[in-house]
């Protein structure tokens, strides 16, 4: 009886203890709310403000992530609440935003092209949640944070520049429908995940680190629709030259990612976050 007694003792040791962590869910819940703004924003035709918040969201989302792993405190409901706020950050709110800023006058197509980017936003976050993470270096599909970002900042530089008319409407219209399908299609993007930021790196990084906050103050919405314009075409572009080359960079993992297994193995406690996808 003794010994039984001693097995269920360290079992019970062995649960983790109820509760959610606060520090982490606190930026998860302020993607949130700057989500809800956006979309009340978009509802009364602040559509530059609606915009802004939906890039505060985004920077929010990458955060949550980032603060989870730095104070070890991740965790299953962390990664599930995460997934539902970035459906209604990068999916709801921007699909809501373009769709008032001038899909509405298309009818019915702006409504379905609109539906058809909320559907495969939360395809790619049920598929990236379930899928074994074929490489470290590379998303399966363009993230959903990029894209709303990129839609975001179209809005915003059409608002900044009177940008109106038809035109403009069909080709929000277009490139939505372009970001939908990227989303969930098989496009090799860079996660970035491999840089290294804990150790010493050359001055000409920091050098420029501080000339991309220059460029960006310099003209944010036009700048940040340039850089994410580039990063959703580099998807494209490098299917079609592992294509040509007949290599796909989600056929096994390579000399980083297995180095990455390995450092994960060694620290296992800093291994899980929320998704950023």
């Amino acid at each position: 009886m003794s010994k039984l007694n001693k097995v269920t003792a360290l079992d019970q040791r062995d649960k983790r203890p109820k509760g959610i962590y606060i520090l982490p869910n606190l930026f998860t819940t302020a993607s949130l709310f700057a989500a809800f703004y956006a979309i009340i924003q978009s509802t009364v035709g602040n559509f530059g403000n609606a915009a802004i918040a939906v890039i505060v969201a985004a920077v929010l989302d990458m955060l949550d992530g980032r603060v989870a792993r730095m104070t070890n405190t991740a965790s299953d409901f962390g990664k599930e609440y995460d997934s539902l706020v970035d459906l209604v950050a990068f999916g709801l709110a921007p699909a809501l935003i373009l769709f008032e800023w001038g899909l509405q006058s298309l009818g019915k197509a702006g409504w379905l092209v609109a539906f058809t980017y909320v559907a495969t936003t939360a395809l790619r976050l049920a598929r990236f949640n379930t899928q074994e993470v074929p490489s470290k270096r590379y998303f399966q599909g363009l993230p959903c944070p990029a894209a709303a970002v990129l839609l975001a900042a179209a809005v915003w530089t059409a608002e900044s520049y009177a940008l109106t008319g038809t035109s403009f409407t069909v080709a929000g219209f277009i490139l939505m429908g372009l970001l939908a399908f990227a989303m969930v299609s098989a496009m090799p993007y860079r996660s970035f995940k491999d840089l290294d930021l804990k150790h010493r790196v050359p001055f000409v990084a920091v050098l420029v680190l501080v000339l991309v906050f220059v460029l960006i103050s310099f003209d944010p919405p036009a700048v940040l629709l340039a850089i994410f314009f580039v990063y959703a075409a580099s998807g494209a572009v490098s299917w079609a030259l592992n294509r040509k080359d007949g290599q796909s960079v989600f056929q096994g993992p390579d000399e980083a990612d297995a180095a990455d297994d390995a450092d994960s193995t060694q620290k296992p406690n800093e291994s899980a976050a929320g998704p950023s996808d």
